[in-house]
C-alpha cells in the first residue's frame, strides 16, 4: 500500500469521499491519486468504523452484481 503512505489527510479525505460516491469510478481514483481499487479498499478499511466499511463494500458488491461495470469509466461516460 505504499501509494496511500503518501496521502496526506485531505488527500486521504477526498479518496473516503470520491470512494463513498457512487458517481466516481475506481478508475478515477487511480488516474487521480494512483490507487487500485485493492488500495482503496485498504484504505477505506483502515480510515471507517468497521460497521461502515461493511455496507460500503456490501453496496459496492451489490451494485456490481447488477452492474457488470459499476464504478468504473464505461459506466460514468
Amino acid at each position: 500500500m505504499a501509494a496511500c503512505d503518501r496521502l496526506d489527510a485531505a488527500a486521504i479525505s477526498e479518496v473516503i469521499a470520491m470512494a463513498l460516491s457512487d458517481h466516481v469510478s475506481f478508475d478515477h481514483i487511480r488516474s487521480l491519486y494512483g490507487l487500485s481499487p485493492d488500495q482503496v479498499k485498504a484504505l477505506m478499511r483502515a480510515n471507517l468504523r468497521p460497521g461502515s466499511y461493511r455496507a460500503w463494500r456490501k453496496r459496492v458488491r451489490e451494485f456490481s452484481d447488477r452492474r457488470a461495470h459499476y464504478k468504473s469509466e464505461k459506466t460514468l461516460a
